[in-house]
């Protein structure tokens, strides 16, 4: 007798069935029709009339399509080629926007779908919690290990709060903040201004907003926009240790050879960075970036947002993040828009697999192409740490 395959051998046999057999009507005996069919009712006069049939309709708020081109229309002269096409591949046919810049000098190595990197601002979702955190670190209001109570019984400290993307924490330290801190934590990074530098700005580029009040701006960034350019200088901030550059985007692949990095302003975070850091990491190992992939050898450090803006309405899915591979590091910010299937997780899959696709190609070992000319540019004023 044959051998079974693997395949078939998982296929289980139906149990026995307990249930005695229905009867059946005897060969030649018609079964009695129900003296009312189903779907209909008797009236007054005793004549069956369809009973209406009540069907669901489905139908979508979200304005903005799930899928597209979003590469389209994109000028890529100034781009890194093997960045470009790595995040290109990775986004895939949804739609929304990769950027990719080196925090060490500010240079962006690619944007895909630049009108919306460029010239639309969004809700961050949760990724203002990395911020709160930072302004609650800054301030003294919470410590790594400083357990919060949220609700009854459960109390979470930073690195599970921004690895749960917990709402009622950070919706917590931003009452003990109060709105003029968070306002004061979001401006120092660059929130509500333009990303790239006052002498060659990309043309149509938005500064975004501020936020208005404290409400759920600490937990879901509401009151405040912003574009994936000034979420990626913020973030950089983050990566190199707290130097905001102004973001610059050549135009050729002279020009970004000849790019001298240019210091918006530096913000002094350095000593709260070991503190914020393992709840980014541990976003990617086991909270809400999962997606994204985790490996101890090249470390991914984000966060996720999701959310509605509910004025368009679109769906919104975001993932800020940086690595460190080989003592260099690279920013990804990927933002997602569409219907429902859109969401920050999504998002983090899409800046998983731009920085394994990097990996592959061997991309960290290359020697950067940046000119060594010294850092130039004052440093901006209006905003130092109190």
């Amino acid at each position: 007798m044959p051998r079974a395959s693997a395949a078939t051998a998982l296929v289980r046999k139906p149990a026995a069935s307990n249930r005695r057999p229905v009867p059946r009507p005897a060969p030649g005996r018609a079964k009695a029709a129900p003296a009312v069919r189903p779907q209909q009712l008797k009236t007054t006069h005793g004549k069956p009339v369809r009973k209406p049939v009540r069907r669901r309709v489905y139908f979508s708020p979200w304005k903005e399509p799930t899928y597209a081109d979003s590469s389209e229309g994109d000028l890529t002269a100034g781009d890194d080629p093997i960045v470009r096409q790595a995040a290109t591949e990775a986004l895939g046919p949804l739609n929304g926007s990769v950027v990719v810049a080196d925090p060490q000098t500010g240079r962006i190595l690619t944007v895909v779908n630049q009108q919306v990197a460029f010239r639309e601002s969004y809700t961050p979702c949760s990724t203002i919690k990395i911020f709160v955190g930072l302004a609650g670190l800054s301030e003294g209001v919470v410590e790594r290990t400083t357990d919060v109570k949220i609700g009854r019984r459960n109390s979470l400290n930073l690195t599970e709060a921004l690895a749960r993307s917990d709402n009622p924490y950070f919706a917590s330290v931003g009452q003990q903040l109060g709105f003029d801190r968070v306002n004061y934590y979001a401006r120092l990074f660059g929130l509500g201004e333009r990303a790239t530098t006052s002498r060659r700005e990309i043309p149509g580029e938005i500064e975004g907003s501020a936020p208005d009040g404290v409400g759920m701006m600490s937990s879901f960034g509401h009151g405040v926009k912003l574009t994936p350019l000034q979420l990626a200088a913020a973030l950089a901030a983050i990566a190199n240790g707290g130097t905001l550059y102004h973001l610059q985007y050549p135009a050729s692949q002279t020009e970004a050879t000849r790019l001298t990095p240019r210091i918006k302003r530096h913000i002094e975070i350095e000593r709260f960075l070991p503190e914020i850091k393992p709840g980014m990491a541990a976003a990617v190992e086991v909270g809400t970036a999962r997606r994204a992939g985790f490996d101890p050898e090249e470390p991914i450090y984000g966060k996720t947002g999701t959310c509605t803006d509910r004025l368009t309405p679109t769906h919104l899915g975001w993932f800020g993040s940086y690595n460190e591979v080989a003592g260099r590091k690279l920013v990804v910010v990927v933002l997602l828009t569409g219907g429902a299937p859109i969401n920050g997780p999504v998002a983090s899959g899409v800046a998983g697999r731009v920085y394994r696709k990097l990996s592959d190609q061997g991309y960290y070992d290359k020697t950067r192409q940046i000119s060594s000319a010294a850092l130039v540019d004052s440093l901006a004023t209006g905003f130092g740490q109190p």
